[in-house]
């Protein structure tokens, strides 16, 4: 971390002309690290037109260049849907959505970039198509965005909160309720920035509804819907009520049922098609390791 105080000197600057002096980094760099909260004034998030003021107390990450060699790779995908402007795909466990510094290859970008020449780049070099992600060790559905006309309008209609979502998860302890809903707000975890929390510290509103599909002895089986979409969301909010999802190595209890991966499963998606606005929605079944442990606990 390094920390930075402004003088009257440069009261009154733009945050990210500020720190492009200091930090002898681009001002485009500075904006991006802004945009991931790696950057806080007085613990706080700014934007990148904040205009700083003497005394503030700027905390910012230590900048890690991201070089990266990004090549396409033949991967067996899981297409669900695919046409002119999109595809749906049900991705697998254990696959990373886009790489990053240190994990450059094996992600469903590597292999999306193999499948198909046609991609957005809205969301920049590296995440070509990705207009939302899923988490490495979650499977199940995602849409990809062949064109930047496309990405616009799914992005958008995420962000208006019109799209349909569902995931299935196990979680630890018995859920004595038959549904309920979630609504806390989820930011960085303030004592650990590497994880996601639900906390009051530049945070943003999040809701997520469940239903209860099935009981077992100290599992339960859940139907989950996204009213929003932060990162981690039912994770973390599932963590935060005290069930666990199951096998999550972050959120998690260290008790594992087996090695396969964590239990949550995105089974519906559905939006407004961009082009034909006509809507789609798309389902796809648990994968064999979820279904093997739900075997396990049944007969157990």
């Amino acid at each position: 971390m390094q920390k930075y105080v402004v003088t009257e000197v440069d009261s009154n600057t733009r945050i990210d002309a500020y720190l492009s002096k200091q930090m002898d980094l681009s001002r485009s760099k500075i904006q991006d690290m802004i945009k991931e909260e790696k950057i806080l004034v007085n613990a706080k998030k700014v934007k990148s037109s904040y205009l700083v003021k003497e005394n503030d107390e700027i905390v910012a990450e230590e900048y890690q260049e991201e070089i990266m060699d990004l090549k396409p790779e033949k991967m067996d995908l899981d297409i669900v849907y695919e046409d002119d402007d999109l595809l749906v795909v049900n991705k697998a466990n254990g696959i990373v959505v886009h790489p990053a510094v240190g994990n450059p290859s094996g992600t469903l970008v590597n292999g999306l970039l193999y499948h198909s020449k046609n991609l957005s780049d809205v969301n920049g070099e590296f995440r070509p198509g990705i207009v939302h992600r899923i988490d490495a060790d979650t499977t199940g559905l995602l849409v990809v965005a062949k064109n930047n006309k496309t990405h616009e309008s799914l992005a958008k209609q995420l962000e208006e909160k019109t799209t349909h979502r569902k995931y299935v998860a196990l979680v630890w302890g018995v859920v004595a309720t038959d549904t309920g809903t979630i609504d806390a707000p989820i930011g960085r975890d303030p004592s650990d920035r590497k994880k996601m929390a639900v906390t009051d510290i530049n945070s943003k509103p999040a809701v997520t509804h469940f239903k209860v599909l099935e009981r077992f002895a100290n599992c339960t089986l859940l139907e989950l819907q996204l009213e929003t979409g932060r990162t981690h969301q039912i994770r973390v909010h599932m963590n935060y009520i005290g069930y666990p999802i199951v096998n999550d190595p972050v959120y998690g209890h260290r008790k594992k049922i087996d090695d396969t991966g964590q239990c949550l499963h995105a089974k519906e998606l559905g939006f407004i098609h961009p082009t034909t606005e006509k809507y789609m929605e798309f389902t796809c079944e648990l994968p064999e390791c979820f279904y093997n442990i739900l075997n396990q606990l049944t007969n157990s």
